[in-house]
This record gives structure tokens, C-alpha cells and sequence, in this order.
């Protein structure tokens, strides 16, 4: 039931990390404020499709 998502700076639109989520526990999109070397702060990342 676990699938890899891909998080994305909200600010740049990057794909910086990548983690693990369940599927069936957390149905709506993961958000994590994370820290973006492109833009050289912490900001919100969301997930994106693959």
C-alpha cells in the first residue's frame, strides 16, 4: 500500500526530496516545509505527480 511520492518547492516548482507515503491512511496530498537549496530557505513542499 505504500507508494513514492515526489515533493516539490511551492516557491520554484523543484523536486527536491522524496519520500514514502500510505496510500489508504493519507488519501489528500502531503505537505512539508523543507528546506529548498535553490531558493536557499525553508518553504512548503507539496506532493507532485511523477
Amino acid at each position: 500500500m505504500r507508494e513514492t511520492v515526489h515533493l516539490g518547492c511551492e516557491e520554484c516548482t523543484r523536486r527536491n526530496y522524496h519520500t514514502t507515503k500510505n496510500k489508504r491512511n493519507t488519501t489528500e496530498k502531503l505537505a512539508l516545509k523543507k528546506y529548498c537549496k535553490w531558493c536557499k530557505k525553508h518553504t512548503t513542499h507539496k506532493e507532485m505527480k511523477l
